[in-house]
């Protein structure tokens, strides 16, 4: 499950770092330290160019939680945030998009949470955990697009389409295990070209370049409940708290 992200690094570093040939400044998102489900989030993806006929590699805003080009309406969004591993290459909603549209959705880190258990005069409550890469770089998320049509609105009105992504999940392991049964793949650097190549469509051979990132790779940190609350963002969110369950390898100083 990965149900809320961190992005912060700017379009003009992702521009960089993975190798963006298409981009439009225009297009800016805010950092934040809690995106949620059916906000916009950067994408890099690959697609043709109308205009010259030329595979070009952009990076666009998505809304996070994918909507089926045949659903009847956008609603039902929010709900497809993840698509899992096991799956996705037969699941009505994800099948299409994993054959032919594929991206990756780059996140400095992303939370989960454990229920800790009443005690000492005090409520039950879920305790989050931030889990990021200890290199500092981006997490890149493997992840799925679409495009939805609304009949209802002009088809050269831009709002005639909606633009919309899911993460990969799979079995956690090692560090993620300890927080949560489930967490996004990841593509590596050196798969990341086939991975965007939309004449990639051999499902067994993209699920080899599906990553499972390692316990020596991701770094857990107890956070405060602040980020509970998707109304919350801000550096602080991510400061080390106290962690009343032992699961974090990162702690106050």
């Amino acid at each position: 499950m990965c149900g809320r992200f961190v992005s912060t690094t700017t379009p003009q570093d992702l521009v960089q770092l993975l190798g963006v040939t298409s981009w439009t400044p225009v297009e800016t998102l805010a950092p934040s330290w809690n995106v949620a489900p059916t906000d916009p989030v950067w994408s890099v993806l690959e697609r043709v160019d109308r205009e010259t006929g030329e595979l070009t590699r952009r990076l666009r805003p998505l809304r996070w939680g994918l909507v089926p080009s045949w659903a009847k309406d956008p609603n039902g969004g929010a709900r497809m945030i993840n698509a899992r591993a096991e799956t996705v290459h037969q699941k009505p909603a994800f099948r299409s998009a994993f054959a032919k549209r594929r991206c990756v959705l780059p996140a400095d880190g992303y939370y989960e949470w454990v229920q800790v258990p009443a005690g000492d005069g005090r409520k039950a409550y879920k305790q989050p955990y931030y889990l990021h890469p200890r290199s500092g770089g981006p997490l890149l998320m493997a992840g799925l697009y679409e495009f939805w049509r609304d009949d209802s609105v002009p088809e050269d009105d831009p709002a005639a389409w909606l633009a919309t992504a899911a993460v990969i999940t799979t079995d956690a392991t090692d560090a993620a295990g300890r927080v949560h049964d489930r967490m996004p793949l990841t593509i590596g650097p050196d798969d990341l070209d086939a991975w965007l190549d939309p004449e990639h469509t051999d499902p067994a051979g993209l699920r080899r370049l599906l990553h499972t990132p390692s316990g020596g790779e991701l770094a857990v940190r107890p956070v405060s409940t602040a980020v509970n609350s998707v109304r919350n963002n801000g550096a602080a969110l991510l400061d080390a708290v106290p962690d009343p369950l032992g699961h974090g390898d990162e702690v106050p100083g």
